[in-house]
């Protein structure tokens, strides 16, 4: 590994945050999946919750997902409760997406607190199950004739909204692991 690899895998661990995270549920289209990963990677999020009850995990190409998901934890889940457990032993904000309405627009909320974003699939969004267990519905503004954004596209945007608001907070700027999580984490990355 060059010297200048190390560096820029040192920088980007640096600036994961470990406190937003993304959760996947039943989204079956590999291509919509695949982006969000590098959506995830992209913004900084350092773990993505999967949680499919009605549908196995999509196949995802290693062409198009791999490079991504190597860089972005994956957790499993295949029941509400150990979803919500891992999620509240953090312990975080949970919002969903959602067209109804309760929900507020994404730039109402305040990311820079640790926080979970459960994004549905386009068909029936985020499951019915879920709902009464989040602590608030989100929603994209839109000014157009179509009332809702691919479920990669709508992530991609709640993660933007998130990134600006800890820009602007300097959350980039500092190193948000402990000593000890850093140092394995970059054993982990530097491996891979």
């Amino acid at each position: 590994m060059t010297e200048r690899r190390r560096r820029r895998i040192e920088q980007v661990l640096r600036q994961r945050q470990k406190d937003l995270t993304l959760v996947l549920a039943n989204i079956h289209d590999p291509h919509n999946v695949s982006a969000i990963y590098r959506s995830c990677d992209a913004f900084g999020v350092a773990s993505v919750h999967l949680y499919y009850t009605t549908c196995a995990f999509p196949v995802l190409s290693r062409k198009t997902s791999a490079s991504a998901r190597k860089w972005v934890e994956t957790v499993r889940h295949d029941d509400r409760q150990s979803l919500f457990a891992a999620l509240r032993a953090r312990p975080c904000q949970v919002l969903a997406t959602s067209c109804s309405a309760s929900a507020r627009p994404v730039g109402d909320y305040d990311f820079t607190k640790p926080t979970a974003i459960i994004m549905g699939n386009e068909h029936a969004g985020v499951p019915d199950e879920l709902l009464p267990c989040v602590d608030g519905e989100a929603y994209i503004p839109m000014f157009g004739m179509i009332q809702s954004f691919n479920v990669s596209v709508a992530a991609a945007l709640m993660l933007a909204e998130a990134s600006r608001q800890r820009r602007e907070a300097g959350m980039y700027e500092r190193m948000g692991w402990t000593d000890g999580e850093y140092a394995e984490r970059l054993a982990l990355w530097l491996e891979k």
